[in-house]
């Protein structure tokens, strides 16, 4: 049965308010693994916990040669290559830096869905998109002079940045024509599987030189919730949500993304809140209500 618009509303919500939370940790991850060592992990750890969403299900069917072309694609761009960019630019930049950049995806998702799936952006949803990312601009706006280390980055950090906001992108638009044929449990497992094979290489050379040992328990523990939510959890949250709702109106919810990264840097990294960081999640939660609410039905006649 199809789920209420609610139910796929929170699972899209959900899944990019954790990606916010391991993209702010993730600085405190590549401050100890080399970034390619780091994102084999990843997909190492998840692997073995979706192994067994792997198999094809009773109800599903079998995967056309269409739907193998957009598996890999989705994990080259969406997993592979998004976490390179990411893990790179956060380490070259800060996690505030990565919440600020990240607010363009709404707008680089609506414009890739308008182009590739021919998608309509209804007013209301460019409003939402509106919203979130001046609310998004305005927070960054309060926060920069707050961060030195951000400012001293280099230009190369911010163009990674950007690159994992396209990347993230295309990561909305392809999964938008998958969840058509494959279950979201099978696309978390075989993507996840996919970015496995892409990093392995570049992981087993750094793991080669790398000390295990000076590793503390808190940073494996950090490791394996990376490796969970990012492979699994918010992927699968995400597919689940984007078979209702259009490529569009979900990119709205990746304003989660920047306010969530941005609140871990508040609760956990000490960094300051005042009245401009209030508007700014005000202007991000009055973008989900635009794209949310039930539009008005036509009186019957």
């Amino acid at each position: 049965m199809k789920p209420p618009p609610l139910l796929a509303y929170a699972s899209l919500a959900a899944s990019m308010a954790i990606v916010g939370c391991y993209v702010g940790l993730s600085r405190l991850l590549v401050a100890v693994f080399p970034v390619f060592l780091l994102a084999g992990l990843r997909f190492g750890i998840a692997a073995v916990a979706m192994l067994h969403w792997v198999k094809r299900g009773a109800g599903d069917a079998p995967l056309s040669a269409h739907d193998r072309k957009l598996l890999f694609w989705e994990s080259f761009l969406g997993n592979f290559l998004f976490s390179i960019c990411m893990l790179f630019g956060v380490q070259a930049t800060s996690a505030l830096a990565a919440g600020v950049v990240m607010a363009a995806i709404p707008a680089a998702v609506a414009i890739l869905s308008r182009l590739f799936l021919g998608e309509r952006i209804a007013p209301r949803v460019q409003a939402a998109i509106g919203c979130a990312a001046t609310g998004i601009a305005l927070l960054a706006l309060a926060k920069s002079p707050a961060g030195p280390a951000s400012a001293a980055a280099p230009w190369w950090g911010y163009l990674l940045l950007l690159g994992a906001v396209v990347c993230e992108a295309c990561y909305v638009v392809i999964g938008k024509r998958l969840t058509g044929n494959v279950s979201p449990r099978r696309i978390s497992a075989l993507i996840n599987l996919w970015g496995l094979a892409l990093v392995a290489p570049f992981g087993l050379w750094q793991a080669a030189s790398f000390d295990f040992a000076a590793v503390s328990a808190p940073t494996w523990g950090l490791l394996v919730f990376y490796a969970i939510a990012a492979s699994m959890v918010t992927v699968w949250l995400w597919m689940q949500g984007l078979r209702h709702v259009p490529a569009p109106q979900a990119g709205v919810f990746s304003v989660m993304l920047p306010v969530s990264a941005a609140l871990v840097g508040v609760l956990f990294l000490g960094e300051p809140f005042g009245a401009s960081h209030g508007a700014a999640f005000a202007l991000a939660l009055a973008g989900l209500l635009l794209a949310t609410w039930p539009a008005r039905r036509a009186a019957p006649p």
